[in-house]
């Protein structure tokens, strides 16, 4: 619902719209778990060294690890049995 109150929003809200360029929003992953993003991510190439799920990371970039992103996150790489790549304080 949020997704298409905005995407209405914007097609109210921007100059693209109103030439007739509608803005699309599109979500791909919404509906996958966070191990079915993390498997699909890695079929894809992505470095997941360089990616950060950190609501409230140190000013050096560390994840929290304790957060409900860094925890979702963590139990998806474990439940993959893989290593999470990122640096956790």
């Amino acid at each position: 619902e949020y997704l298409e109150a905005f995407e209405k929003m914007a097609n109210l809200a921007t100059a693209s719209s109103i030439q007739g360029r509608n803005i699309k929003i599109h979500a791909p992953l919404l509906m996958l778990s966070k191990d079915s993003i993390i498997k699909k991510g890695l079929e894809l190439g992505i470095d997941y060294s360089d990616t950060i799920s950190c609501y409230d990371p140190n000013p050096l970039g560390a994840s929290c690890g304790k957060c409900d992103s860094c925890t979702i996150r963590k139990s998806a790489f474990s439940s993959l049995k893989l290593k999470d790549p990122i640096i956790y304080e």
